[in-house]
């Protein structure tokens, strides 16, 4: 009976621990307080920043004036808003990294990318841990898993 005890809470504790991996991905906000706008160097804002894949960019911005194209190399070079992979518009858009690799965003509005520099390119990275979340409430569920996590194993422990 010990024995059944002591596994199921090895693989509660095992489960939290992952649970808490997920917990830590990353919501970057586009220009920080900032957000989305004309003259602002994105290239900057993003070269001390780390993209994993499940993080996630939150572009925030006035609708009416902007929006956000997702795009390959080539439209992001040359500022072609014509055939973009996505386009984002509600102002608010939360834009999951889903896969490795470059990846590619510009304003689609006449004028922004190429003349105001709404453009930005990131690199997310597949491996490696992921940094720590900007999100108070990332934090305090990362912390909360870990804590049970341990509790758990010294729970284990005891009845061992």
């Amino acid at each position: 009976m010990a024995a059944a005890f002591v596994g199921r809470v090895a693989f509660f504790a095992i489960s939290m621990v992952l649970l808490s991996s997920f917990a830590t991905a990353t919501d970057f906000f586009v220009g920080d307080n900032d957000g989305w706008k004309l003259e602002y160097n994105y290239t900057k804002w993003a070269q001390d920043k780390v993209f994993h894949v499940g993080d996630v960019l939150v572009f925030k911005y006035n609708n009416e004036s902007h929006n956000v194209l997702k795009v390959n190399a080539t439209s992001f070079k040359d500022c072609v808003t014509s055939d973009p992979l996505e386009t984002f518009r509600s102002g608010h858009d939360w834009i999951s990294l889903q896969s490795p690799g470059k990846k590619w965003y510009i304003c689609g509005i006449a004028g922004h990318c190429a003349d105001h520099q709404m453009k930005l390119v990131i690199n997310v990275l597949a491996d490696g841990p992921a940094p720590a979340p900007t999100s108070s409430s990332h934090s305090l569920l990362s912390s909360l898993a870990v804590m049970v996590a341990a509790a758990m194993i010294a729970v284990a422990a005891i009845f061992a």
